[in-house]
C-alpha cells in the first residue's frame, strides 16, 4: 500500500489466484495501476490472467499463445505479451529456445498478440550479462522496443542492456515466504 500511495503503478506477480486474490479490488480502486504476470501461465488459468493482468511476461509455447489470443477475443481485452526465452538453454526453465524464437514471434503476430518485448531468466551459475547482452541483440533484431530482464541480484546488469521492466520484487518486500 505505501507504494501505490507513492504513485507506483507497476506490479509483478507469479501466480494468477494470488493476484486475484491480492489486486481484484485495489484494480478497481486505482485505475491506474498495471498487473504484470511474470510467472509461468498455465493454459487452463488464461481466462483469470486476462481478467486481472494488463501485461504476461512467460508467453512461450504456440498452444498457450493461441489460447491467449482466443481469449483475448472473448474478453475483447488486449493484453501486452513478452515472449519468454530461455536464453541459457536450461531444461528445467522455460522459455522458447532461441533457435526457435523468430518463427514463434512470427506465429503470435499472425494471431493478432501484442508482442512488446522479450523476457529471460538468465543462469544463476554464470554472468548474467553475457545473457543480457544476447537478449538485447534478439530484440533489436525483432525491432522490439520493450525488454524484461534483471531482477533483484542483476537488475543494474541488465540496465546497461537497456531492460525496461525489472523485477526486483525480493529488494523491496523481501524473500516470500
Amino acid at each position: 500500500m505505501p507504494l501505490i500511495d507513492y504513485g507506483h503503478q507497476h506490479f509483478g506477480e507469479n501466480k494468477v489466484q494470488e493476484a486475484i486474490e491480492k489486486w481484484t479490488n485495489l484494480k478497481l480502486k486505482n485505475k491506474d495501476i498495471k498487473l504484470h504476470l511474470i510467472g509461468k501461465l498455465q493454459r487452463n488459468k488464461v481466462k483469470n490472467a486476462i481478467e486481472i493482468f494488463d501485461f504476461i511476461h512467460s508467453v512461450d509455447n504456440e498452444k498457450l499463445a493461441k489460447k491467449i489470443s482466443e481469449e483475448q477475443i472473448v474478453q475483447n481485452k488486449k493484453i501486452k505479451i513478452f515472449i519468454q526465452v530461455n536464453i541459457g538453454q536450461e531444461e528445467q526453465k522455460s522459455g522458447i529456445k532461441v533457435d526457435n524464437l523468430e518463427s514463434f514471434y512470427l506465429y503470435c503476430k499472425k494471431i493478432n498478440l501484442d508482442i512488446i518485448g522479450l523476457m529471460c531468466i538468465p543462469p544463476v551459475t554464470n554472468d548474467s550479462e553475457i545473457y543480457f547482452s544476447m537478449m538485447k541483440n534478439l530484440n533489436d533484431k525483432l525491432n522490439l522496443s520493450q525488454l524484461s530482464m534483471g531482477m533483484s541480484e542483476d537488475y543494474l546488469k541488465a540496465t546497461n542492456h537497456l531492460s525496461t521492466y525489472l523485477r526486483i520484487g525480493t529488494a523491496i518486500f523481501g524473500k516470500r515466504d
